[in-house]
C-alpha cells in the first residue's frame, strides 16, 4: 500500500513538471521568445542597410552579425563626380617662369636688355625650327616682328625663349605680348585654351646718357694676341686675330641689331685670345659698363669666353667673365662700376677661345659706360681776344 501511494506521488510531480514546462515555454507566458527576438532584429537591421545603400538587399541569417554602418557598402548604383573630358592639342604651352626682366623691371631709358620666358610643350607636337616667336601687339620695344626657333622641342620638354629689346626713351609702363606660331602660321599660346600671350612687362625711369663708346673709339685701343700686337682695324680671317666694327651686327637668333659692335676673334689656336686695353678713363659713381655678348651669325661651334677688366697702376683687375656658345641667344652685361669713383683706369676688352679654336667669332654689342641722369652741358673753353696793337 505504502508503495503504490509512493508511486502515485512520483506521477503527480511528473504531471506538474510537465504542466510548468508548457507554462514557461508558451507565448501567453509573458516572455519573450529569444529565438524570434533575434530574427526581427536582424530583419530590421537588414531593411536599414537596404534603405542606405541604394539597391543593396542584405539577406539575414540567424547567427551572423549585420553591419550596422554603410560607410563600407557601395552599390553598383551610387554615382560618382563627372570628370571633365581630357583635351589633348597639337600646340599647347605652358608658362613656366620669367627667366630674367621679372614684371615691373625698372630699366634705364634706351637700355638694351634679353628678356627670357621659359615655357614647356604640353602638347602632343613638337615645336621644330618652322616655329617661331612673334610679337602680336602691345609695346614692341624696337623687337623684331618673329624670330624662329634654333632647335625642336618636343612634348614635356621645356625652352628657353629669348629676345633681344630696348627699353623706350621716355618714362613710363610698357608691355608688350607674344605668343608661338607653328609651321603653318596659326598662333597659340598659354592657358587653358592655349589662346593667352605670355608678356614683357618693364617700367622706364630717368634719363641715361653714354659716357664712353668703346665701339665708336676702338682703335684708339692697344689690341694685342696671345703674344703680338694686332692692328686696327684688323683683317677679316686673319689668323692671328682681329678686330672689326659692325654697325649693325647679326644676332645668334638671325635678328639684326641697331646698335654697333665689335667683333673680336681671337688667335687661331688653342686657348687663343684677343684683348683690347682703352685709353685712361675717370669713372664717376653710378657709371655701368652695359654691352650684349653674343657669338657671330651662323659661327655654329662658337665656344668663346667675354671678359671685362681694368688696369691701375700696373695691375689688372677682373670685373666680369661671361662663356658665351652659339644658342641663338645674347645676354646683357651690366656691371656697376661705383667701386672705382675717381679712379683713372684703363679698361680691357678680352674674348678668349674655351679650347680649341672653331669658329670662335664673338661679339661685344654696343659696349658703352653708361650713367643715369641728365647729360652735363659741356663748357666750352675761353678763347682768348686779340687786341690790336697801336
Amino acid at each position: 500500500m505504502r508503495a503504490k501511494k509512493y508511486i502515485l506521488s512520483l506521477f503527480i510531480i511528473f504531471l506538474l513538471t510537465v504542466q510548468l514546462a508548457c507554462n514557461l515555454l508558451s507565448p501567453q507566458s509573458g516572455r519573450t521568445d529569444t529565438a524570434a527576438t533575434l530574427n526581427a532584429l536582424y530583419t530590421a537591421a537588414a531593411q536599414t542597410v537596404s534603405a542606405g545603400a541604394g539597391t543593396t538587399n542584405l539577406t539575414a541569417t540567424p547567427g551572423l552579425p549585420i553591419p550596422t554602418s554603410t560607410n563600407n557598402i557601395v552599390s553598383a548604383a551610387t554615382s560618382f563626380p563627372t570628370l571633365p573630358p581630357v583635351i589633348v592639342r597639337c600646340d599647347a604651352a605652358q608658362f613656366v617662369e620669367d627667366v630674367n626682366v621679372k614684371d615691373g623691371s625698372i630699366l634705364e631709358r634706351g637700355a638694351s636688355f634679353t628678356k627670357i620666358w621659359r615655357l614647356k610643350n604640353i602638347g602632343n607636337c613638337s615645336w621644330t625650327t618652322s616655329y617661331a616667336l612673334v610679337f602680336v601687339d602691345g609695346d614692341s620695344l624696337s623687337a623684331p616682328v618673329a624670330v624662329s626657333l634654333t632647335e625642336n622641342v618636343n612634348p614635356g620638354q621645356t625652352f628657353d625663349f629669348a629676345i633681344t629689346l630696348t627699353a623706350p626713351n621716355e618714362d613710363g609702363h610698357y608691355r608688350g605680348n607674344w605668343k608661338l606660331r607653328n609651321a603653318s602660321g596659326v598662333l597659340f599660346g598659354i592657358g587653358g585654351d592655349s589662346a593667352t600671350a605670355f608678356w614683357v612687362d618693364i617700367n622706364v625711369k630717368g634719363s641715361t646718357y653714354i659716357r664712353y663708346d668703346f665701339a665708336a673709339n676702338y682703335c684708339d685701343a692697344d689690341w694685342e694676341n696671345n703674344s703680338k700686337p694686332l692692328s686696327c682695324p684688323g683683317s677679316q680671317d686673319d689668323k692671328k686675330g682681329y678686330v672689326i666694327k659692325l654697325n649693325k651686327p647679326k644676332m645668334e637668333s638671325g635678328a639684326n641689331q641697331n646698335e654697333p659692335g665689335l667683333l673680336m676673334v681671337p688667335k687661331n689656336t688653342k686657348d687663343g685670345l684677343i684683348f683690347g686695353t682703352f685709353p685712361n678713363f675717370k669713372v664717376q659713381s653710378g657709371d655701368h659698363f652695359r654691352a650684349l655678348v653674343n657669338c657671330q651669325y651662323k659661327a655654329k661651334n662658337c665656344n668663346v669666353i667675354f671678359n671685362l677688366s681694368y688696369m691701375l697702376n700696373g695691375v689688372t683687375t677682373l670685373l666680369g667673365s661671361w662663356r658665351e656658345i652659339n644658342e641663338g641667344k645674347s645676354y646683357p652685361v651690366d656691371v656697376d662700376l661705383s667701386a672705382l669713383d675717381g679712379k683713372r683706369v684703363r679698361f680691357i676688352l678680352t674674348v678668349l677661345s674655351n679650347g680649341t679654336f672653331d669658329d670662335d667669332e664673338a661679339v661685344w654689342v654696343a659696349p658703352r659706360i653708361t650713367h643715369q641722369g641728365v647729360q652735363p652741358t659741356a663748357i666750352p673753353s675761353a678763347t682768348p681776344t686779340a687786341t690790336a696793337k697801336p
